[in-house]
């Protein structure tokens, strides 16, 4: 499959826009697409302290694989890479699940989402 840019990127200016991309995704599915379900069934603490009948608190693997699944495919739309699109599932996977736990914070949660596309474009540049 191909991306919408050239993956691994040939030149820098590549490089950047494949990273814009990879950012703009983000953001578009972290905010926007992701939606209040999402953004509480996710959470088992939630899920746990609103005590609601239509969310019990065993779905908060499935709304965060979905979750972490429209990621990925966004990742591998834009690279074409269905590995670079695995990693992203699994990665995604545990950053948030590490700030649902409370082990990390808003902040370093998206820091790290964003230093995770970095990485994905320079790896495979160095490939």
């Amino acid at each position: 499959m191909s991306g919408l840019l050239p993956f691994p990127p040939h030149t820098s200016l590549e490089a950047i826009q494949v990273i814009f991309l990879l950012f703009a995704g983000h953001a578009l599915m972290d905010y926007p697409l992701q939606g209040e379900f999402l953004s509480t069934c996710k959470n088992r603490h939630l899920l746990y302290k609103l005590q609601d009948p239509s969310r019990p608190v065993q779905i908060w693997p499935w709304c965060m694989s979905a979750h972490c699944l429209l990621h990925a495919c966004m990742v591998w739309a834009i690279t074409g890479c269905f590995i670079t699109c695995l990693v992203e599932f699994v990665l995604h996977w545990v950053i948030d699940f590490a700030k649902c736990e409370n082990k990390t914070t808003f902040n370093q949660d998206q820091a790290l989402h964003y230093v995770c596309k970095v990485v994905y474009v320079v790896v495979a540049m160095l490939w």
